[in-house]
């Protein structure tokens, strides 16, 4: 069973920045693609951005294309989102996946998740 704790959420002013932590614990974290999905209040949870195992590869949503980077540390068993020019419609509750396969975490079939960390934009 892994566990998957997210970190790094807090209030910005539009333009402004966060980064976000995922720890995981209880696998071997390079045996997962990781994953980052958002959800807004009264909307499905949509998927945000993926990496591959090795970090080799990435998937993101084209609504923050050019606007937020994943990354991976697999000696410190974490996964990080950079959120640069943060949008008002950035606004969710963001939670961390892992999956098998990148292609697994996109289709959002992922096996674990994470509790979230809210992330609020103002304008």
């Amino acid at each position: 069973q892994a566990q998957l704790v997210e970190s790094g959420g807090g209030l910005v002013q539009a333009g402004g920045s966060l980064r976000l932590s995922c720890a995981a614990s209880g696998r071997t974290f390079s045996s997962y693609a990781m994953g980052w999905f958002r959800q807004a209040p009264g909307k499905e949870r949509e998927f945000v951005a993926g990496i591959s195992r090795s970090g080799g590869s990435t998937r993101y949503a084209d609504s923050v294309k050019g606007r937020f980077t994943i990354s991976r540390d697999n000696a410190r068993d974490t996964v990080y989102l950079q959120m640069n020019n943060l949008k008002s419609e950035d606004t969710a509750v963001y939670y961390c996946a892992a999956a098998p396969a990148l292609a697994l975490v996109a289709a959002s079939s992922s096996n674990y998740w994470g509790q979230g960390t809210q992330v609020t934009v103002s304008s």
